[in-house]
């Protein structure tokens, strides 16, 4: 009897299932010959002897957890793969080999027996209670450049490293709950089958019987105290009202709702830094964030909306999910923060997300304490320079809702960082991207962002670049720029900005792209319609470079760029989003006369552009401006911004 099984597993299921040390030793010890003498019985249990006397066996229809060795090892030990290696080198060709090696397979194709065979039938009960309340899933099914099923829930990444095999499943969620995520996996590529949801990479919304239907979204607080916030302005809010938007946002993500409790936090903090005088206020988010309450609440509660309910309002989501062993891949740092306090955000790419590793540091008094400062600090064992370009393996790592992830106090211990190398061109293709066109079009399928998944580094990708051209310095704007192109000729815009904490970045990002730069990480975002990179790190010739992280006073000298193309549609929604902000600023009760007249004047300007809704929007607040309901210049003023924000990320 033929393990075709064994025979489908490939070096790197087998280090998701142990790790690839062990895999490298097993093989090791296998081409010297300290392999193990291969039998195995009809019923196709395959059993090994070692020249030192260990014994392992590998039961059928089972995976690597079932299998036995005589040594001490209490998990997967070296023993148990090179068996795996031994037989696939030994073990007879199947007698018909499949014409296509990754043919369409299901993991919904397990019926709730099958599960509960494997998976225990406490998992299957567990993971019933998720399905009543409903979760929300992208679902990745296999395909000749991927050929491993994989799932992405809320809490954690499932993936099915052999077809129709339920006991060779990888996933990142602690062993208390693995069964249970198996489980969810399961049905949720059960549900996209029987919807029909045959592309590579859908998502789908599976279960909700105990959701209630219709009714409220849960946000009348918020959207109570958001009106009041409006009402009054940031210039004339008070520390109660801050305080007050606290205890609401703690209330919502007791309640699961962890978007809006994100941003009425955030809102609550944007008032702190106006009163305090902080450089992290700005008009423009505190307007943003009052529209994205109001537009979460709308989505949420509009009749066939395209977007699910529990995307919108984070209901699907964990606070903090503890991890399995997780591997890593460091995609840079960003160094930010205030007069007060100094930043650093480590991105660590992990299967097709990334997540965001946060550190805080208080900026003594009379110092600057700028990101080469930082770089010698020591984080996770070794200096923040370091791990911001290295691979992370960790078995005490905890993600919250947002993809933050934090590794427990004592723990480090159980953390090991290593050279990055070549990690970055092995990253899967949802966060590598050759194809700028083919990312932008994958961008236009998104959601508004008011609405989408409070997902702090959604928008981080590894670029590869075929061509560096035009590079310059906008000294008005204090911003370098440079246009780089893929194989296809596609461009996009690398633009980053100077910050007196990190006053070397430019140069140092200067001289990596002119050092045969290969691949780029950063947040890529759509602008006056093309794609511009806010960039964290570069792959030059001479390694991974972190401009944040990198010494130097920014005294170089750098080229002037080519004049920027006209955009007078930007321009415009510009104007209407800046009356807009200084609206939410001031407050709705204290707008000065002339404020109602920009905005008629911005109306009229969007008007002769063409965005006639969106002038209507503008036009209706600055008539709900003379009025005296303030209810009503509340919803005029949530119509004209949710528009005008997404009009200008479409734009």
């Amino acid at each position: 009897m033929t393990r075709a099984d064994l025979l489908a597993l490939t070096p790197d299921a087998l280090a998701a299932l142990a790790n690839r040390g062990l895999v490298k030793r097993a093989a090791k010890d296998l081409d010297a010959g300290q392999g193990p003498e291969v039998s195995v019985d009809g019923d196709g249990a395959v059993h090994g002897v070692f020249p030192d006397g260990t014994r392992a066996a590998l039961p059928p229809g089972a995976g690597l957890e079932a299998a036995s060795c005589s040594c001490a090892a209490t998990s997967v030990c070296r023993h148990r793969v090179c068996l795996v290696l031994a037989y696939q080198r030994t073990a007879p060709a199947p007698a018909e080999a499949a014409a296509d090696p990754v043919a369409a397979w299901s993991p919904g194709a397990f019926d709730d027996d099958a599960l509960a065979r494997v998976l225990g039938q406490r998992a299957v009960t567990a993971a019933r209670r998720t399905f009543r309340a409903g979760y929300t899933a992208r679902i990745h099914r296999p395909s000749g450049d991927d050929p491993v099923a994989r799932v992405e829930l809320p809490s954690c990444t499932v993936r099915f490293l052999v077809p129709d095999e339920l006991g060779y499943v990888d996933t990142d969620a602690v062993a208390a709950v693995r069964g249970e995520v198996v489980v969810l996996a399961a049905w949720a590529f059960r549900a996209a089958d029987e919807q029909g949801a045959d592309g590579a990479d859908v998502r789908v919304e599976v279960g909700g019987e105990a959701r209630a239907a219709g009714g409220g979204t849960g946000l009348e607080a918020a959207l109570d105290l958001a009106g009041q916030v409006l009402m009054e302005g940031a210039a004339h809010a008070g520390p109660v009202l801050a305080a007050a938007l606290r205890r609401t946002g703690t209330d919502l993500a007791a309640r699961d709702l962890h978007w809006p409790a994100a941003a009425i936090d955030e809102l609550a903090a944007q008032l702190d830094a106006h009163r305090e005088r902080r450089a992290d206020y700005a008009s423009e988010r505190l307007a943003a964030l009052i529209a994205e309450l109001h537009a979460r609440d709308r989505a949420a509660s509009a009749p066939g909306s395209r977007v699910p309910r529990s995307l919108v309002l984070g209901t699907d989501e964990s606070a903090d999910t503890p991890l399995r062993r997780v591997r890593l891949t460091a995609l840079g740092c960003r160094v930010g923060g205030t007069a007060e306090t100094r930043t650093a955000d480590v991105y660590l790419a992990h299967a097709d997300t990334v997540l965001v590793l946060r550190k805080h540091w208080a900026v003594p008094e009379g110092d600057r304490l700028t990101g080469a400062d930082l770089a010698g600090r020591r984080v996770l064992g070794v200096s923040l320079r370091a791990l911001a370009a290295a691979n992370v393996v960790s078995e005490s790592a905890t993600r919250s809702a947002s993809r933050a992830v934090r590794v427990s106090a004592g723990r480090v211990a159980k953390t090991t960082v290593t050279p990055l190398g070549e990690a970055w061109a092995g990253l899967p293709p949802a966060l590598l991207v050759r194809d700028l066109a083919a990312h932008e079009r994958e961008m236009d399928a998104w959601p508004p962002r008011l609405v989408r998944p409070r997902v702090e580094a959604e928008t981080v990708r590894v670029v590869e670049i075929a061509e560096v051209r035009d590079i310059g310095y906008h000294p008005g704007d204090q911003r370098f720029e440079a246009v780089i192109a893929d194989a296809a000729g596609t461009t996009a815009v690398l633009s980053a900005e100077y910050a007196p904490h990190r006053p070397a970045a430019l140069d140092v990002l200067a001289e990596a792209l002119a050092d045969g730069p290969r691949l780029v990480s950063g947040a890529v975002r759509r602008e006056r319609g093309g794609l511009v990179i806010d960039p964290f790190a570069v792959l030059a010739s001479g390694g991974v470079v972190v401009p944040d992280l990198m010494p130097g006073d920014g005294t170089a000298e750098l080229g002037a760029p080519p004049a920027p193309a006209p955009d007078p549609l930007g321009a415009v929604l510009d104007t209407a989003l800046a009356a807009c902000a200084e609206i939410a600023h001031r407050g709705l009760r204290h707008v000065p006369p002339g404020l109602g007249g920009r905005v008629s004047h911005a109306a009229d300007d969007l008007a002769r552009t063409g965005l006639r809704t969106a002038a209507e929007t503008l036009t209706n607040l600055a008539a709900t401006l003379t009025g005296d309901d303030p209810q009503a210049s509340v919803q005029a003023w949530a119509d004209a911004t949710i528009r005008l924000t997404t009009t200008a990320e479409l734009h």
